[in-house]
């Protein structure tokens, strides 16, 4: 058996002996030990303590020996939303926002999801691949662990295959825990732009049953938006999917209130993403369904994507008092979000949606696991997890993370017990 004790620990963040999700005043809550070590085994946690209680002949019978004096160390970031499986990039459209062109002029320029869309379709698996795993190995030197990536840049059964085959084969290849989403359901394809009916049949009769023949995905998105996919389209897909084993994941209320949260909770979505467009009505829906314990699923809040776009961030402090799960994610793509650094969604769900160090730590770790169904394995110091862990510069304090946003503070990260 490996093993591997970490010494000198300055803070060893987020230690639980059991899993659960938090919610509400319990986001808060950020177990931590001072001065402590940390003992692997076979890359997992297998135990932890004060430094004090540290025996001389465990120190010599451990196989590696790690000093980590000086360093916080805590959980590696869970990002459960992002499309980070694309081609091309759209910095054109960036500046075209900068001079004053709205999100529909941008699309009637050919610009917007189709842009990317058209660039996938003529990118081999293996080029999506190679970008993909370039992406992938810069967020793991940023503290990212786990990540979930979704498909939705083909828009016809061939191209929607071929992303969710490049995530198969990320997920065979990377030390990374990748969860794999297929979101045919992003927006309605040029072919398809005036019959909306015939692509939502497209998406259930063909593109579903290839889909989960092959096992190709865990999850199923819809955009549920105003001009893309409304509730009752956004209902047929998902239940088609459940057919097939494919719990939800949904993009709501991002521009619009429309009932996309009604419908997520009547489906027992595992979690809804965005919400940077909530009603008192939205925000009470999921306060009672959370509180009432009738919904166990996550709002999953996307900053750098409002921060990108210009738009109001999402209600991150009203739906913590209002006691609901909240989880933070990159949103990782190329037209409202083209950064996977979680280090600095976490700032930003400090500074602008008011989130308490602490509470965006969680956030981006333990309920992030939450929301990718791999909170039994990642997102917290817990025996039997896997030992994925970032190792930070000296801070003064946990709030020295978040306030201190431009400055990396990541020393080194370790994914499986090993270090990147």
């Amino acid at each position: 058996m490996a093993t591997t004790l970490i010494i000198n620990i300055e803070n060893l963040v987020n230690t639980r002996d059991e899993s659960r999700l938090l919610s509400g005043q319990e986001l808060a809550e950020l177990p931590s030990l001072l001065n402590a070590y940390l003992l692997l085994e076979d890359n997992r946690i297998a135990e932890w303590g004060a430094m004090a209680d540290l025996s001389a002949k465990k120190m010599r019978s451990t196989g590696n020996l790690v000093d980590a004096t000086g360093q916080w160390v805590m959980p590696c970031w869970c990002d459960s939303h992002t499309h980070l499986v694309f081609a091309g990039s759209r910095e054109n459209e960036f500046v075209d926002k900068l001079q004053g062109l709205s999100y529909g002029e941008i699309n009637a320029k050919g610009g917007g999801i189709l842009s990317t869309v058209a660039q996938v379709r003529e990118s081999s698996e293996e080029k999506l691949f190679n970008l993909a795993w370039q992406r992938l190995e810069s967020i793991s030197r940023l503290g990212t662990g786990a990540v979930e990536i979704k498909s939705g840049y083909g828009l016809t059964v061939e191209s929607e295959i071929k992303m969710l085959r490049v995530i198969r084969k990320l997920k065979s290849r990377s030390k990374l825990s990748i969860r794999s989403t297929f979101l045919g359901a992003h927006t309605y394809p040029a072919l398809f732009k005036d019959d909306h009916a015939g692509y939502v049949r497209q998406i259930i009769e063909e593109m579903l049953p290839v889909i989960a023949k092959e096992g190709l995905a865990d999850y199923i998105d819809v955009f549920c938006e105003k001009g893309f996919f409304n509730p009752e389209e956004t209902e047929a897909i998902v239940r088609a999917g459940l057919r097939y084993g494919l719990k939800p994941k949904l993009h709501v209320n991002q521009l619009n209130s429309i009932g996309g949260v009604e419908t997520g909770l009547r489906l027992n979505a595992l979690s809804l993403d965005h919400l940077e467009t909530l009603t008192d009505v939205d925000l009470r829906k999921l306060s009672d369904a959370s509180i009432k314990k009738e919904w166990a699923g996550v709002c999953t809040l996307l900053p750098t994507a409002a921060f990108f776009l210009r738009m109001p961030f999402q209600p991150a402090r009203q739906l913590i008092d209002r006691g609901c799960a909240v989880a933070l994610a990159s949103d990782y793509n190329p037209g409202s979000s083209p950064s996977g650094n979680m280090n600095f969604v976490v700032a930003l769900s400090c500074i602008q949606m008011k989130m308490l160090p602490a509470e965006a730590i969680n956030a981006a770790t333990i309920n992030g696991a939450y929301a990718m169904g791999l909170e039994k394995e990642l997102g917290s110091i817990t025996k039997g997890k896997k030992a994925n862990l970032i190792f930070t510069n000296p801070m003064p304090s946990l709030a020295y993370f978040p306030y201190s946003f431009g400055t990396n503070l990541i020393a080194r990260v370790m994914i499986d017990g090993e270090f990147v």
